[in-house]
């Protein structure tokens, strides 16, 4: 049964470990809730401080408090690169907050601006 609806802002990141070794990286993030999945567009060029400032809507039933990030780098030739993820970023309190995960310098703000819209800064 949906509940509603999650609005996800993705404003941007700094301070990202850069993956390329001769240019900038080329992030982006993939926002997954339970079963749905979102791909932002790619931040071409714009290394470790990338800006999106792209919205996301995803539908949620009860229980849903999951939203995990995945930021990648685009690379022309091979596969791309993993740059770091946060998980479970909706859980606990709503209140502001910065996650730091796996060592890397990815710093998420999570702010609570009504029932069911967050803004990822």
């Amino acid at each position: 049964m949906v509940r509603g609806k999650l609005v996800v802002q993705l404003v941007g990141a700094k301070g990202l470990e850069n993956t390329d070794f001769l240019n900038d990286m080329d992030p982006y993030v993939i926002l997954t809730c339970r079963s749905q999945e979102k791909k932002s567009t790619v931040a071409s060029g714009k290394g470790c401080e990338p800006e999106w400032n792209e919205t996301f809507v995803f539908s949620i039933s009860e229980g849903a408090e999951e939203l995990f990030l995945k930021i990648m780098d685009s690379d022309s030739i091979g596969e791309d690169d993993f740059v770091g993820e946060a998980k479970n970023i909706l859980r606990g309190s709503m209140k502001k907050r910065r996650t730091l995960v796996d060592g890397k310098s990815l710093l998420i703000d999570v702010k609570h601006n009504s029932i069911d819209q967050f803004v990822l800064v």
